[in-house]
């Protein structure tokens, strides 16, 4: 295998990374739908198996949800359950075993169902303010104008 079989190598490398499609992962993308009766549930139903490379479309009307599952990407999912002109989001809840403190006001909502929280970045982050650093360097031991307690 001498130079000619190494730039055949290389060549046959650089076409077959240009040909190659990403292949597209199945994907499950839930929708929290404002939904009033039976018609409402079958229209948005109707529009979601319209997405192109929607495998199912499963709709609950009792939680508000409607869920799409396939080769498909929740950005177009969004924008297609948009054109039913229904207030629509992506769904907001996780079970409130996966958040670290699920009663924070942020996170506790009385619209969720059953054993679900809204999903928060992170709850459990604290973020310093001016106060807190006043109160660290009054009792610093670096500080010679520090109180001293003891």
């Amino acid at each position: 295998m001498g130079v000619e079989g190494t730039l055949e190598y290389i060549s046959d490398l650089l076409s077959n990374m240009k040909k190659k499609k990403k292949k597209k992962q199945t994907q499950t993308v839930a929708l929290k739908i404002r939904m009033d009766c039976e018609g409402c549930a079958r229209k948005v139903k109707k529009v979601l198996s319209g997405v192109k490379g929607a495998k199912s479309v499963d709709v609950d009307l009792k939680q508000q949800k409607a869920t799409v599952t396939g080769y498909v990407e929740p950005k177009k999912v969004l924008e297609a359950a948009k054109t039913t002109k229904k207030k629509v989001e992506l769904w907001p809840y996780v079970p409130y075993t996966m958040v670290a403190n699920p009663y924070v006001a942020q996170a506790y909502d009385k619209k969720a169902p059953p054993n679900h929280v809204r999903k928060l970045a992170d709850p459990a982050k604290i973020t310093e303010t001016t106060m807190d650093d006043r109160y660290s360097t009054m009792f610093s031991d670096e500080n010679p104008n520090a109180c001293s307690l003891m």
